[in-house]
């Protein structure tokens, strides 16, 4: 596997267009700070870290409106990759949805969202777009 935030970005969106409740995905470090901030952002409904086996598994509770049954991600994309890294400087972070959704970035203080990049000041790798 070449892009496995691409990989998990694509299970995420597959499960929720599955309707389904918990997806399991492979760990990683990287992929356990983006499901913190989607938790903390609220686009998921809870999530456990299994380090059960070597590699470990990230299972996911996902959020779905109750009235509707829409999900609470629509949409998710893969910004930069490994053959085109995008990079952002603190003065010209993206803005997602003109503020409704969130760009997650991997700056020098961790995974954080545009917002929190904004207020620290500090750029880095847009990794995904998330509304």
């Amino acid at each position: 596997m070449t892009d496995p935030i691409a990989d998990y970005l694509t299970r995420l969106r597959n499960a929720l267009s599955a309707n389904r409740r918990v997806v399991e995905i492979p760990a990683s470090n990287l992929k356990k700070e983006i499901t913190k901030v989607l938790f903390d952002k609220g686009y998921i409904q809870g999530y456990k870290f299994d380090d059960s086996t070597a590699q470990g598994k990230i299972k996911v509770a996902l959020k779905y409106n109750p009235s509707t049954k829409l999900p609470a991600m629509i949409h998710l994309e893969r910004v930069s990759r490994p053959g085109l890294r995008k990079y952002a400087k603190a003065n010209s972070l993206p803005r997602v949805l003109n503020g409704l959704g969130v760009a997650i970035l991997s700056t020098s203080k961790g995974v954080i969202t545009d917002k929190e990049a904004r207020s620290l000041k500090v750029g880095g790798e847009v990794l995904c777009y998330i509304y």
